[in-house]
């Protein structure tokens, strides 16, 4: 998982030197359960087994940098009509992305075709960009953001005319409005996988969020989360309570034996505690922000605001395009997932992302709807109503929110193809 919030990544040995994310970062600005799924428990407990089956065509991590992987992917699932894109869209359809690749993207990665090429040094991935198993007419690069270029993803956005969509995340759009506005064109994932995990042995009569304020637990997260300011405004918490240290690792959580609260991913942490971190090595229980209240829409596939009439004939058919690939996706994550796994071990970084932890999310994603339909039966869509009760909760919370900003201003449907859902 990722953060998009200032703070450092602390790295951690685990496990005879192996090297693992600084899993569940804040996002300050990373959703609705959708239709025909059932609702998470709010003390779910993170104990699901991932998946053991190694996919048959993962790529082994050993191609040079900057050399076509021979194990690539192929793009969204075969058996749809052709989409040609080459007479609407850049030659080079460019996504920044706000994290090093994980499974949260997999619809984005998931558009990236056979013969991929990694550019470890830029941190960079890109290939021929395919829809329905067939190639697109145009090629797709996905770049790395956050610690894997060291900028700020606004600021890049707008330095670069060559990036045709970016990640945006809700409240981070309301932040950065005034300088650098994003307009969201669609939402692959429909709800944010955040969330603020305890022991359940060491409390066991909490359950959600506001227990949590209740008894008055040190609750543990980097510094700058918009969800923060909102939940102490609206009296959920104390603000002495919120701890705002988090390094990332789990040091402190396992040297407390459970004492505190700590915020994370669903789709990451539950696993990498009860079986990564051996010193702890049992369950946690937790609750997603987005029962506890806060729904804010998390990397989204998002363009500058001006150009939207430039890119309307492509954002036409690209859009459902990306829609199709999150279906595609979490019904058949193997190849994609492999791709994500052999790019960062190509990046060599700090980052890295175990097959298990990319597997544990795509369960994880499945069974919570992380991805998946909203109130409808479309996947990608955004509720306007969502986001503007989001603008006020910001507001309410004394957050620098412009006065006349309202959810037609962030979020625009026009391109959904409201016949593509899960």
């Amino acid at each position: 998982m990722k953060k998009s919030t200032t703070s450092a990544i602390v790295l951690l040995a685990v496990g005879g030197g192996l090297v693992v994310p600084a899993l569940g970062a804040a996002s300050s600005p990373p959703p609705t359960t959708p239709a025909g799924t059932e609702p998470m428990s709010t003390d779910a407990v993170g104990t699901e087994a991932p998946m053991t089956e190694a996919p048959a065509s993962a790529a082994t991590g050993t191609e040079a940098a900057g050399t076509a992987s021979a194990a690539a992917p192929t793009g969204s699932a075969a058996g749809g009509a052709a989409v040609d894109l080459s007479d609407v869209c850049p030659a080079n359809v460019v996504i920044q992305t706000d994290w090093f690749p994980e499974s949260e993207y997999g619809a984005t990665y998931n558009l990236i075709g056979p013969g991929y090429t990694v550019d470890a040094e830029n941190k960079v991935v890109s290939g021929p960009l395919y829809s329905h198993g067939q190639p697109t007419g145009v090629n797709v690069e996905v770049r790395s953001g956050g610690p894997a270029i060291g900028a700020d993803l606004e600021t890049v956005v707008y330095s670069d005319e060559d990036i045709t969509l970016a990640f945006g995340t809700t409240d981070g759009q309301i932040l950065s409005w005034t300088n650098t506005p994003l307009l969201s064109v669609v939402a692959p994932l429909e709800i944010n996988p955040q969330m603020i995990m305890w022991d359940p042995a060491t409390y066991p009569d909490v359950h959600t969020l506001a227990d949590l304020g209740t008894q008055g637990i040190t609750i543990n997260i980097f510094g700058g989360s918009t969800f923060a300011e909102v939940l102490v405004a609206e009296g959920v918490w104390t603000e002495d309570q919120v701890d705002p240290s988090y390094d990332g690792g789990p040091s402190r959580f396992i040297g407390e034996d459970g004492r505190i609260a700590q915020q994370g991913f669903a789709s990451s942490e539950p696993y990498a505690y009860e079986h990564i971190f051996t010193d702890w090595g049992k369950p946690v229980a937790y609750q997603l922000l987005h029962d506890a209240g806060f729904q804010n829409y998390p990397e989204t596939l998002a363009i500058r605001a001006g150009d939207l009439e430039a890119l309307t004939p492509c954002l036409e058919k690209l859009v459902p395009v990306v829609q199709q690939s999150a279906v595609d996706f979490i019904n058949d994550p193997t190849a994609t997932n492999a791709l994500i796994v052999d790019v960062v071990t190509q990046f060599d970084t700090f980052w890295t992302y175990p097959q298990e932890i990319a597997d544990y999310s795509v369960e994880t994603q499945r069974k919570l709807g992380l991805t998946g339909n909203g109130d409808d039966d479309t996947l990608g869509n955004m509720d306007t109503a969502r986001v503007d009760t989001l603008l006020k909760q910001m507001r309410d919370a004394g957050l620098d929110v412009p006065d006349d900003l309202t959810a037609d201003d962030l979020v625009n449907n026009q391109f959904i193809d409201s016949s593509i859902g899960l």
